[in-house]
């Protein structure tokens, strides 16, 4: 699927999260009824070192439990109701490993697995959740479906050390420059997602010009689109994959794919 990315490739933020509760098998199943091409996930450690779909380094916000993610087990964690906070419709829903979350979007859509840094503790081996996320992966035979995004350059390092055939992306919010320009290169990227508000026509030309598809993401659920695609960006990542008007859909794949695939 990266291979042959359709352009602009509509990416659900957590997914379908304006209308379902975030990271949630409702919320996945929700985007690809919604027309998204790929879902963007964050994962955190659980104590017993199982990737666990959630943003937050606490439960406390999306579920009905209390305490950081990394102080329970997958037991715990898969007890916790992640619906209700949203709407009581939802009551039921869970947090889901990674694991589930890659068998029950295989080959129906593509996954954007976001690193946090939170994710990282002191005690944990340095590479413990990138080495996770990649054997997951490696194990699911999902290595051309799910590009791997952090803001963190030394995670996507990491990464790039296990597998050079993975595909990274590196977050920013903070504008483009040399600095982040040198890490993009170092760790062969395939994609940067920066803030919408600091993106500028420039910066996405000197993106393109490197190789990098660029795909800015959405500020407490708002967007340019307009402003996005006339700059010429290569996807959107938003929290309502209905968002994109149907005459700025794509129809084909991308035209560049082959060339920006050479990164």
């Amino acid at each position: 699927m990266l291979n042959h990315l359709p352009r602009p490739l509509i990416m659900a933020h957590r997914g379908h999260s304006s209308h379902y509760p975030e990271n949630t098998l409702a919320a996945f199943r929700a985007a690809i009824a919604a027309g998204a091409h790929m879902v963007e996930l964050d994962v955190n450690l659980s104590l017993d070192r199982q990737p666990m779909v959630i943003h937050d380094e606490s439960v406390d916000r999306t579920t009905n439990g209390s305490g950081s993610v990394q102080a329970q087990t997958t037991a715990q964690l898969s007890r916790l109701d992640a619906g209700s906070w949203f709407d009581p419709r939802f009551s039921g829903e869970k947090i889901p490993t990674l694991e589930q979350v890659l068998e029950a979007l295989k080959g129906r859509i593509g996954v954007n697995i976001e690193i946090k840094p939170e994710a990282f503790e002191a005690h944990e081996p340095k590479d413990a959740v990138e080495r996770q996320v990649w054997e997951l992966i490696r194990a699911k035979g999902m290595q051309d479906d799910v590009l791997v995004s952090s803001f963190e350059w030394q995670a996507l390092e990491r990464l790039r050390n296990l597998d050079s055939g993975i595909a990274l992306g590196l977050l920013s919010d903070t504008p483009a420059n040399d600095s982040l320009f040198y890490w993009y290169r170092r760790v062969r990227g395939f994609s940067w997602h920066p803030d919408y508000r600091i993106l500028t026509p420039s910066q996405v030309k000197t993106l393109h010009n490197m190789g990098a598809r660029v795909f800015p993401y959405a500020v407490d659920g708002k967007i340019d689109i307009p402003g996005m695609l006339s700059m010429g960006v290569d996807g959107l990542i938003l929290d309502d994959p209905r968002q994109v008007p149907a005459d700025c859909r794509p129809t084909a794949g991308h035209p560049d794919a082959a060339k920006r695939n050479s990164l």
